[in-house]
């Protein structure tokens, strides 16, 4: 597992600037982050952090403390090198994230991540155990980077209650409420009336935003109306099946 350490030296903030820009390659108008704004809020007591193999920076988290009464952490960006994907860098910068939190006597993270994104969804919800406040439409806007494209960027906003074991449940549900077509379309179906139910995401959006277009922004639309539609009538999301489901259990549906 990589080794993890807070950072605050300016080169060091730097090197997290280039990282972050190798990975999204954004618009030069629209960095994730500006060395300046780490410098600022290191500076000010906030987490930034960097994930080392030997000397070499493979992967870094970004947040700042949320509103006094809600003793949270807002983790706004966090990102692994293409190289270090699979290797648990993201899980090692995420205890690390945890433990700092926890000195400072705070009981939760909070972050945002796209929905159609399957792998970060099972990371999340699974292997840390965090769970899904709100759906937030188009949240940050168009983003112009490689990763999003021209998508919109749909946002599920969570909360890791971290005065609580690492960890969530792989679950399932039998009803589905989002289906995969056989050419890889989504499918809207009838709500069941009684049961948890099955949201489906795609198999790789990402690919699939370079691929086909249209397709993916059919995903995005589908997975708005029907997961952000549950969770705006009052359901939650209660756990995420490892082939690409998201599990929901209905307010007051037995």
């Amino acid at each position: 597992m990589a080794e993890v350490r807070e950072l605050t030296e300016l080169s060091d903030l730097e090197a997290v600037y280039r990282l972050f820009d190798a990975i999204w390659r954004p618009d030069p108008h629209n960095p994730p982050v500006t060395t300046e704004l780490l410098r600022a809020m290191s500076h000010a007591g906030n987490y930034v952090s960097g994930a080392y193999d030997g000397s070499e920076l493979v992967g870094a988290c970004f947040g700042f403390f949320g509103a006094p009464s809600e003793r949270t952490l807002h983790s706004h960006v966090a990102g692994v090198s293409r190289e270090a994907r699979s290797r648990n860098v993201g899980f090692a910068l995420k205890l690390h994230q945890r433990d700092w939190a926890l000195q400072r006597g705070l009981t939760a993270i909070e972050w945002t991540f796209d929905p159609l994104i399957r792998r970060n969804a099972y990371f999340n919800l699974v292997k840390l155990g965090a769970r899904p406040k709100q759906y937030l439409t188009n949240f940050y806007g168009q983003m112009r980077d490689e990763i999003n494209g021209e998508d919109e960027s749909d946002r599920l906003l969570v909360r890791w209650q971290i005065d609580e074991p690492v960890g969530g449940v792989e679950s399932s549900a039998t009803a589905i409420a989002l289906d995969r077509g056989s050419d890889g379309r989504p499918i809207r179906t009838e709500l069941p009336a009684t049961g948890p139910v099955a949201v489906a995401v795609p198999g790789d959006v990402e690919s699939l935003r370079a691929t086909d277009f249209a397709a993916a922004q059919e995903w995005r639309l589908a997975v708005r109306e029907v997961l952000g539609g549950l969770l705006a009538d009052g359901a939650r999301v209660t756990g995420f099946d490892r082939t690409g489901w998201y599990v929901v259990e209905r307010e007051g549906v037995a």
